[in-house]
């Protein structure tokens, strides 16, 4: 859930509204991706939001000509994703965007006014936040989708990840840097890469720069303004490529080049810890919830209002569990007048852990899309619970299921980025490389 939010925000502060040439005058492209643009002042405002986000550490960013396009890359895969998420028919509607603020707000300890305020102090407009809210869940979505498609998890992979956890259960807190290469790279290509990254490695084993600073100034990975953190993982969610490597390293150390399927990576293992002494509690809700079900033929605008009608209902004093149990349309809890009983709101995918982040105990939703259709939450009561037991063996799963995830959908983005035309026009991005 806190990741959402992360992309969220991040998503935020690069990226001005989906349309801005339709607002602002136009003044100079800086790169054309397929049948869309980005502006300029699109890039500039997303460089300047990167610089307040290091202001006093300066120092830290990379030369102007490389942060441009490091930028600039960022939001060129933000225009992809974006445009394959309308293009596969993803929306997301008015009240979904609320929600997700609401919960933004609420992550931050400030109200929704504070937000808006803040952001305007940093130079935002709300609607500008709210446009990046959007089209960011819309990548939500579209990976949800992704991942409900492509990525499946055996009982005997659960079985074997529980086996070794059962022998050490060891988290590692890793970092990596990227040096990426094209499909079907050429052998100079391949030379050219090679050197940088050898370069890389130099200058962090003399000394002469820190891991994160390099991933920062060097790294061609998404997360390289982040110091190339790649948080923490268990054994099972460090990719394959890499695994024994990390496992087997001391705390600081730094692998030697690594040839991957995206390129060349240096891999850090920044530290280790006994996953039985890693947090095991986390708070559960109590909910209950009215579904109206979409899907093939059913009227989506008849759904919607139906959904609408209900909450009108509800608002005006009718009692939640009788209205479950004569309109819901979910046999699971519908005899229980909706009940779900205790559960982690990420257990029903993520715009219920929107949803439900955003709402007080005893506060209820107004109606909200999933892939199921349309449904109305009523989130009765929280708790902090022991779950290190009970899920083990669905945060096993979980946790499987993620690293497959992110393996496949760094795989689909880079053959995304492949496929469309980008033409970037930016600075030059020579300077300060140690491959030059």
């Amino acid at each position: 859930m806190k990741k959402l939010f992360a992309c969220l925000i991040l998503g935020a502060l690069l990226a001005g509204p989906a349309h801005a040439q339709q607002v602002e005058p136009i003044d100079g492209i800086a790169a054309v991706v397929d049948e869309d643009v980005i502006l300029r002042s699109e890039l500039e405002r997303a460089i300047n939001n990167i610089r307040l986000q290091y202001a006093g550490r300066e120092d830290q960013l990379p030369p102007a000509a490389v942060l441009e396009r490091q930028v600039a890359e960022r939001l060129v895969l933000l225009k992809l994703q974006v445009a394959r998420a309308r293009d596969t028919g993803v929306r997301v509607g008015d009240q979904e965007v609320d929600q997700a603020i609401a919960a933004i707000a609420g992550q931050n300890g400030a109200t929704v006014q504070q937000l808006a305020a803040q952001l305007s102090a940093d130079g935002l407009s709300f609607e500008q936040f709210r446009d990046s809210v959007r089209e960011e869940l819309m990548i939500q979505h579209l990976r949800n989708r992704f991942a409900q498609s492509e990525i499946a998890v055996t009982d005997a992979e659960v079985d074997t990840a529980l086996q070794a956890m059962a022998g050490g259960g060891e988290q590692y807190h890793i970092a990596h840097i990227l040096v990426a290469l094209p499909e079907a790279a050429t052998p100079e290509q391949i030379n050219t890469a090679q050197e940088k990254i050898e370069g890389i490695k130099s200058l962090i084993d003399s000394g002469e720069m820190g891991f994160a600073a390099a991933a920062v100034r060097y790294s061609d990975s998404p997360n390289a303004l982040e110091g190339g953190d790649l948080g923490w993982r268990g054994r099972n969610e460090i990719p394959s490529a890499f695994s024994q490597l990390v496992t087997s390293m001391r705390p600081g150390e730094v692998t030697a080049p690594i040839r991957g399927p995206s390129g060349f990576q240096l891999v850090q293992l920044v530290d280790v810890r006994d996953a039985s002494q890693a947090p095991q509690m986390a708070t559960q809700v109590r909910a209950s919830h009215i579904l109206i079900r979409t899907g093939e033929g059913v009227d989506p605008a008849e759904a919607k209002a139906e959904a609408d009608t209900l909450h009108a209902r509800l608002v005006g004093g009718a009692d939640f569990a009788e209205l479950a149990r004569t309109q819901s349309q979910d046999a699971s809890s519908q005899a229980q007048g909706g009940d779900l009983g205790w559960f982690l709101p990420e257990e029903f995918g993520p715009e219920f852990a929107t949803v439900l982040a955003g709402l007080r105990d005893g506060e209820l939703s107004r109606p909200f899309q999933t892939a199921a259709g349309w449904h109305i939450v009523k989130r009765v009561d929280s708790r902090e619970a022991d779950v290190g037991d009970q899920n083990r063996r669905a945060q096993v799963r979980d946790m499987i299921g993620r690293r497959k995830l992110e393996d496949r959908w760094e795989r689909f983005v880079r053959e995304m980025r492949s496929e469309a035309f980008v033409d970037l026009r930016t600075a030059s991005v020579g300077e300060g490389d140690p491959a030059n």
